[in-house]
């Protein structure tokens, strides 16, 4: 268990939340799992719209329970698998804008969502890393897509990224930087309107202990394509926008053809203990448009193991 030893007391600067292992710059060793189990708690307050334009309206909360799989091929190769299921219900005080009957009842609606297949290569050393990925999600079923209490947008995607870290050196000795930037292939349900996306991700993190460790972080998404739903204050014009006309099939698909775009940040901690980890970490919405607004709040664990 030597192997697993060393690992896990570096293993703290890099886990402190149930974000996908694709967004790590650091593999596991070879013949190291790592098995991670995670609850979220997402609380949609409401949404941007296209000129940023805050709209309390369509609230609703979601839950999911992640369970992902990652593990050491060799020394530099890891592959991972996980899926979540997730709760999703319809908030609002107001009649729910969608109209749908999943969104009416005001009751939780639960499914798997999306598997999540993976794969990372390493380059680089205990102190560096730059390490290229690639990650495929797939819808687990034909689940519903439309409204506000829904699990996902039942698409597949195809995302392909690198991520680079530093263990930083000196009276910093104790500090990690990474960073990761991904494009997706997004399937689009309109063949002339394209979805693909950019995400780019920071993670600052402080090891106060050998057991320890604290984080900051932001992450923002850029679609590349989709459409705009308008604002209220006709910039860059009236609601429904791109969307128009109400009824028709850009308007049917309006909850995966949006131009979403937003930056998030938050924080979160983590406490080895042994061959486990505890974690949590916070997250809030700070810019977006024609996107979600609200915040996220994360537990879990994740336990290692050596073949």
């Amino acid at each position: 268990m030597d192997v697993l030893r060393r690992f896990l007391l570096a293993a703290a600067v890099v886990v402190a939340a149930p974000a996908s292992t694709l967004a790590q710059a650091f593999t596991v060793p070879r013949h190291v799992g790592a098995v991670t189990l995670g609850w979220q708690y997402i609380d949609n307050t409401g949404h941007r719209l296209s000129d940023g334009y805050y709209r309390a309206s369509g609230e609703s909360v979601s839950q999911s329970a992640l369970v992902e799989f990652d593990y050491g091929i060799t020394q530099r190769l890891s592959a991972s698998v996980g899926v979540p299921y997730v709760f999703a219900k319809y908030t609002g005080a107001q009649p729910p804008p969608s109209g749908l009957p999943v969104d009416k009842c005001a009751c939780w609606h639960s499914s798997f969502a999306d598997f999540s297949f993976g794969a990372r290569y390493r380059f680089g050393n205990d102190t560096w890393a730059v390490t290229p990925l690639v990650r495929y999600g797939h819808p687990s079923h034909d689940y519903p897509y439309q409204g506000e209490a829904v699990v996902g947008r039942n698409l597949n995607e195809l995302q392909l990224g690198l991520a680079a870290g530093l263990r930083l050196t000196g009276f910093l000795s104790r500090a990690t930087v990474q960073t990761t930037y991904a494009y997706s292939f997004v399937e689009s349900p309109l063949e002339d309107i394209s979805i693909d996306k950019s995400t780019l991700a920071l993670d600052l993190g402080y090891a106060l202990s050998r057991r320890f460790y604290l984080r900051a972080f932001g992450a923002g998404v850029y679609t590349h394509g989709g459409l705009r739903a308008g604002s209220p204050t006709g910039n860059p014009f009236f609601f429904p926008g791109e969307l128009a006309p109400i009824g028709g099939e850009r308007w049917v698909q309006r909850d995966r053809l949006l131009a979403v775009k937003y930056w998030q940040v938050g924080g979160g901690l983590s406490y080895s203990l042994g061959p486990f980890d505890v974690f949590a970490s916070f997250s809030r919405y700070v810019w977006g448009r024609d996107a979600h607004n609200g915040q996220s709040f994360t537990l879990g664990t994740t336990w290692y193991f050596e073949r």
